[in-house]
Order: structure tokens, then C-alpha cells, then sequence
């Protein structure tokens, strides 16, 4: 493995409008520090008659405009079926309050929970808590396979980070100098996404790996470092963003910079293909994270019948380019 170093009406009135207003506020912030959305409740699946609608938890590591796409496809499949979503989110990855939702969509008694674990080894035991009441639990994008989670939706993440590997020895020509980012340093995606890419530079050719930093999620960590290392390494030949928060940041330094070095990332968001348009992202590894939301809904569904799922829902990878 190549070396790497591892933010005027009146009175009454007035006042009756303030407090309405402050009462419909706290009912849809209160008790927490996170992002969270519901779809409407249905009055009954057109599919079970008067039977009661499903309830269905979603838990995102982190709120992003990545994950829109897929909350848009999901809801789009939910109301299809009358079924009702809970989707929840951290402000920034954080395990804890992902752990939190859990526990909170256990006592909800929901009919199914996705999610997609910052740590999968620190949530395992909260998903088989679920599992162990009755909660058929789901992973997507990242996996928790120490847990009692019924089935992974997504790409596999070593095998990805190898096909990132791959354009870069494209366009280096199998030699030159390499700067990476990615984000969370326990997520089992992007950690299986970094070992992929680094044990195919190392096998297949001379790049060298000057430099790999981590942002924990955080976009102004992103941003920092992208700078530090550029600083550092002014003669890199390409930047690789492992997960979507580095390739956005990139995105911004490429544009503040005017620089016209390769620039490569994960996750394809409208952000990103205008960014493969104007000429700052050479390359974006879309792992058809549209088809994610109507895959949850429909897995989810099916565990809640009792229906055995597949234990891997493989969703591919593919190059994206100019």
C-alpha cells in the first residue's frame, strides 16, 4: 500500500399570533437538535382497504442535499402504497443521536426502520434491540453486518473504491500524485471505499498517495483540508473526495482556486453534475443512489409481511464524466 498519512396590529391580537406561532415552532423543533421530516398520514393503504397505514423510520447519518434524492424517491414509493415515513437526520454525523433516533422509533413501535450507520459496530446493538421487539431493520449506503439487520442496500464499497482506483490510472496514465478526502473514520463504506482504491493504485501502478485526511462529516473540515493539503502538495496531479461532503468542498476550491487539476469524487447530487459541466469535477462514481428511496420502502415492506429479503440488494457503481 502506497504511503499515506492517515461552521403594527393590536395588542391581543398580536399576542394571540405570537403564541400560535410558537406552539406550531415547537411542535416541529422541539425535544431535539436534528432535522426530521414526516409525510402526511394516510387514512388507509389503497392496497389494504381499511386496514391501518404503515409506518416506516428512515435515519440518515447526516442532513445533506445527498440525501434528497433519495428521500423524494422514498416518499414518492410510500404514498404510492399509503404508507407513512419518519425520516431523521443529525445536523452532523453523529452517532449518538443516531443511536437516539433508534431508540426513539423502537418505543414509536414503527413497522420497519432504514438506516445508514455512521458506526455500524456502535449501532449494532440498538438495531438488534429493534430487531429483538419485532422491527425488521434495513442498512443502506453503509452496512452494520455485526448486527441483526436483515439486508444491505447499496454498492459494494471495496470493489467501488477499486473502479476509483481504475479512472485514475486512466487519466494519470498508471503514474503521478495523489491527494484524498473522506469523511467519517468508522463508517465501513467509506473506510471499505479508501482500501479499495488504495490496494489497486498499489497493485496496478505507481500513483503515489501523498496525502489522506479525514472530515468526520463536517463541510468546513472538508474545506480546511482540501486547503492544508494543497498548501502542502502544490505539484498533486488529482484529488479524490471519497465521500460527498470532500467532493462538494472540492467543488468550491476548485472555483475560488481556478484549478484545472483531475478532481474526482462519490455521489452524484445536481451540485455535482453542474460541477462535471463547468470543468471542477473530472469524474463522479454515482452508485445509482436514485434508486435507493423506492428500495427502502419496497424492502421494508416486505420484511414487514415476513418475507425473506435478499441479504445483499446490490446496486452498482458507475462512472460519471464530461
Amino acid at each position: 500500500m502506497p504511503n499515506a498519512i492517515i461552521r403594527r396590529p393590536r395588542p391581543i391580537l398580536l399576542f394571540m399570533i405570537l403564541l400560535a406561532c410558537s406552539l406550531a415552532l415547537s411542535g416541529c423543533f422541539g425535544g431535539s437538535n436534528t432535522n426530521s421530516r414526516s409525510s402526511a398520514e394516510p387514512q388507509a393503504s389503497a392496497a389494504t382497504g381499511n386496514a391501518p397505514a404503515r409506518t416506516f423510520g428512515i435515519i440518515y447519518p447526516m442532513t445533506h442535499p445527498f440525501y434528497e434524492t433519495i428521500t423524494r424517491s422514498a416518499e414518492e414509493a410510500a404514498a404510492e402504497k399509503g404508507f407513512r415515513l419518519i425520516v431523521k437526520a443529525p445536523d452532523e454525523a453523529n452517532q449518538e443521536q443516531q443511536i437516539r433516533m433508534m431508540e426513539t422509533m423502537i418505543q414509536q413501535n414503527v413497522d420497519g426502520i432504514a438506516i445508514d450507520p455512521v458506526n455500524g459496530d456502535a449501532l449494532a446493538p440498538v438495531i438488534d434491540k429493534a430487531v429483538n421487539s419485532g422491527i425488521p431493520v434495513i442498512c443502506f449506503e453503509s452496512d452494520a453486518p455485526s448486527s441483526k439487520r436483515l439486508a444491505y442496500i447499496g454498492t459494494n464499497n471495496t470493489l467501488a473504491g477499486a473502479k476509483m482506483g481504475e479512472a485514475l490510472d486512466k487519466l494519470l496514465d498508471g503514474k503521478g500524485m495523489i491527494l484524498a478526502e473522506t469523511g467519517m473514520s468508522r463508517m465501513k463504506s467509506l473506510n471499505d471505499r479508501l482500501e479499495g482504491m488504495l490496494t489497486y493504485l498499489n497493485e496496478h501502478t505507481d500513483i503515489q498517495v501523498l496525502e489522506v485526511r479525514y472530515n468526520e462529516g463536517s463541510e468546513d473540515r472538508a474545506l480546511l483540508n482540501i486547503e492544508e493539503m494543497i498548501d502542502a502538495h502544490p505539484h498533486f496531479d488529482a484529488f479524490v473526495g471519497l465521500d460527498f461532503v470532500s467532493g462538494s468542498a472540492s467543488v468550491l476550491v476548485w472555483k475560488a482556486m481556478g484549478l484545472t487539476r483531475y478532481a474526482l469524487t462519490f455521489g452524484l447530487t445536481p451540485e455535482i453534475r453542474e460541477a462535471i459541466d463547468n470543468g471542477q469535477i473530472t469524474t463522479a462514481m454515482s452508485q445509482n443512489e436514485e434508486l435507493w428511496g423506492g428500495r427502502i420502502v419496497a424492502r421494508l415492506a416486505e420484511a414487514a409481511e415476513g418475507k425473506p429479503l435478499p441479504l445483499l440488494d446490490e446496486t452498482g457503481v458507475a462512472e460519471v464524466t464530461r
